[in-house]
């Protein structure tokens, strides 16, 4: 039986977006193929009808990500106090507990970097929350601020989802909240 190409266009992007959610939640090297096809109903070999590799697929994953997160972070810093309303999703609890629903740059970061196969999605994504939180500054130094905000934000994201004890994962959070929000703007 032949599908329509709506069918293969519709499958395509069920593939993105699953593999957003995994490569956030289970790290890149963690997702294999197979069981993100299977989870789609899918077969591991109908893979490469949408796919040169999994780096093509990681690239599109990633972007769809960061667009998902654009949407987002469009409406916080169009609140009244944006760089405070971004600080406190960014180190909410909810981000903390839905990797796979949250900032792709803590898995570019982590796993990309240490790979040493830096994506330009990653200076896609970053830039955007860059310019972001530097139009929030009124100072002459907004563009190293920003830098510094975003590097601590991503920082204490990623140490709150790594240690074990839930109590220290708050006050990683809290710690990190209160010093960026007192910090003049």
């Amino acid at each position: 039986m032949r599908y329509s190409q709506d069918h293969k266009a519709q499958t395509h992007q069920r593939i993105i977006k699953e593999a957003a959610a995994r490569f956030r939640r289970d790290g890149i090297g963690a997702t294999g193929l197979q069981p993100l096809m299977k989870a789609l109903g899918l077969t591991h070999g109908g893979f490469y009808s949408h796919f040169k590799s999994k780096d093509e697929l990681v690239e599109k994953a990633l972007q769809a990500a960061g667009e998902e997160v654009d949407t987002r972070c469009a409406e916080i810093f169009a609140q009244e106090r944006p760089l405070e309303a971004f600080i406190d999703t960014y180190l909410s609890e909810w981000h903390q507990t839905s990797p796979d629903q949250g900032c792709p740059l803590l898995t570019m970061s982590a796993e990309l970097g240490q790979r040493g196969q830096p994506s330009p999605t990653s200076d896609t994504v970053l830039n955007a929350r860059l310019e972001q939180v530097e139009q929030t500054l009124d100072s002459e130094d907004a563009a190293d601020q920003s830098i510094i905000i975003m590097s601590t934000l991503v920082g204490a994201l990623l140490l709150s989802r790594s240690v074990e004890n839930p109590e220290l994962a708050q006050r990683i959070l809290d710690v990190t909240r209160a010093h960026l929000k007192k910090q003049p703007a």
